[in-house]
């Protein structure tokens, strides 16, 4: 072409071009929009488009172009060009991963790509790197072109896409990452794309989308949470799916009533797929009132339930604060008991007794308990001050006492009763008699204690009622047979707790 060198635009289309030779358009360097669409184009040779430098525009869809003349030696030179269609063509992949090199790395300046067909043919596959190099690229038309997966990083190139149409393809589902790289897009196109949920959508930064198009598919619900990840939605095309009409989408109909920001197209319209009973009806006539349930409820009935809540537990620490404290402290001593059968001291136990005493009775237990039962008797004993092991919590410290004793003896006065750790160990060594069911057990009053004392330690009073239990004389009072009769205690075996001769009956309560 010569003497048309100011020449801005040239229509051929509708003729019968078969191919483009190179440099077939050097002559018209001015040329700013070329129109080759409806030929019958089917080869161009490597640099037809050279010299075109003020080319914007160029149309060649509906030709017969294969995916071997869309290469980047064949569009070279094309600096300024900002749209290109090559929809309608030949151009076709099957299961190629990456293209080398990239078709379009050169044309940095491409704002809109459209490779779209109407009759359901084209790329199949598209290439993981087909759009590298158009980091310009504001609008991309994929639509029709059976297409039916997408890689995660198909958009990775082009972080300015604004426009995306991927309609009338095989995805049945997307992911989320596929469109992470393109945090500006506003208007998305995602009809008749055989899509069963837009739960793809969730976390999968498109804050900016203004316009979404998902009519003709498959949907049945639409999560909640999806349109939250569409702040800025203000038309919504969902026409032509299958919706169940449910409980499950119970909030998309009031969210459709009720909010004002977006435009939901043809909601009147909207019919139901599921339950069979309600096939054709209107998805805004079905009642769901059911279904919702107003959050002053909600309100209330957690207030309510804290309140009550707190009735009870004022109530339990006030009349059952012990019996509360004692199940606490048996569940622990439940816990350990488990645990101390898996591992039994193969050779026993570490000592012949524990010695459950108050710090006030500490004189008692020095003066008169240790001389006669480990001098006189030669009875390993466990005591508090002297054989607790430093750095453990004190209840376990309590249990390993009790567990690593054959018995345990409870030295009872006043001062016993009203000590916090003296009743958690009675209750730990209580449960293990009433679990081992073996004469673990002896009481040993110091001092005359009525029973109506013993009411808040129902359990002890319990075993005093139904036990046997020994008693320290009254001044004065020979104390050889209280020692005779805790000797043969202690010598008693492992027999079950009521069989034992020397406690059982003497000085009943």
């Amino acid at each position: 072409m010569t003497g048309l060198h100011k020449l801005e635009t040239l229509n051929l289309a509708g003729n019968k071009l078969s191919s483009i030779r190179q440099e077939e358009f050097k002559g018209v360097a001015s040329l700013k929009t070329l129109l080759l669409f409806d030929n019958q184009i089917a080869s161009m040779e490597d640099g037809a488009f050279e010299g075109l430098v003020n080319l914007t525009e160029l149309k060649m869809g509906s030709n017969k172009i294969p995916q071997i003349d869309i290469r980047k030696t064949v569009l070279s030179g094309l600096t300024c060009l900002t749209t290109l269609d090559i929809s309608c063509n030949c151009i076709t992949y099957v299961n190629d991963d990456k293209l080398n090199p990239p078709p379009f790395s050169h044309l940095t300046s491409l704002e809109n790509l459209h490779i779209h067909s109407p009759r359901r043919k084209g790329l199949s596959h598209l290439p993981i790197n087909f759009l590298e190099g158009l980091k310009s690229l504001l609008a991309f038309k994929a639509g029709n072109l059976n297409i039916k997966d997408l890689h995660p990083d198909t958009f990775i190139h082009t972080p300015r896409l604004w426009f995306l149409d991927i309609s009338k393809n095989e995805f049945t589902a997307l992911t989320p990452k596929l469109f992470h790289p393109t945090p500006r897009l506003n208007r998305m196109y995602l009809s008749k794309a055989r899509l069963q949920s837009l739960d793809f959508l969730i976390g999968a930064n498109l804050s900016r989308v203004t316009f979404l198009q998902v009519s003709k598919n498959d949907i049945t619900v639409v999560n909640e949470t999806v349109l939250r990840y569409l702040p800025a939605l203000t038309y919504l095309d969902m026409q032509d799916n299958a919706f169940t009409c449910g409980c499950s989408d119970a909030w998309f109909v009031q969210w459709m009533e009720s909010d004002n920001q977006t435009q939901v197209d043809g909601a009147g319209e909207f019919t139901c797929n599921y339950p069979a009973e309600l096939k054709g009806t209107k998805l805004l006539d079905v009642e769901l009132q059911f279904c919702t349930v107003h959050l002053g409820l909600y309100y209330y009935i957690s207030t309510t339930s804290l309140v009550l809540l707190n009735l009870i537990a004022s109530f339990a620490y006030h009349f059952l604060k012990w019996q509360v404290i004692y199940g606490y402290y048996l569940f622990l001593a439940f816990l350990y008991d488990t645990k101390q059968r898996n591992k039994r001291m193969p050779h026993g136990c570490q000592y012949d007794t524990f010695i459950s005493y108050n710090a006030h009775d500490e004189p008692w237990v020095l003066r008169e308990l240790l001389p006669e039962l480990e001098g006189e008797q030669g009875w390993k004993l466990c005591l508090h001050h002297r054989d607790f092991q430093p750095g453990k919590p004190i209840i376990e410290k309590i249990m390993d006492g009790i567990y690593g004793s054959r018995k345990t003896i409870c030295l009872i006065s006043h001062r016993y009763l009203e000590s916090e750790w003296c009743s958690r160990e009675i209750q730990v060594a209580s449960f293990r008699l009433f679990d081992e069911k073996k004469d673990v057990l002896i009481l040993v009053f110091l001092e005359e204690i009525h029973t109506h004392q013993l009411s808040p330690y129902h359990r002890m009073r319990k075993l005093v009622k139904r036990r046997s239990y020994l008693s320290w004389p009254r001044a004065g009072e020979h104390t050889g047979v209280f020692w005779q009769q805790l000797r043969l205690a202690l010598e008693t075996k492992d027999s079950p707790a009521e069989e034992n001769p020397i406690l059982s009956g003497v000085e009943a309560l």
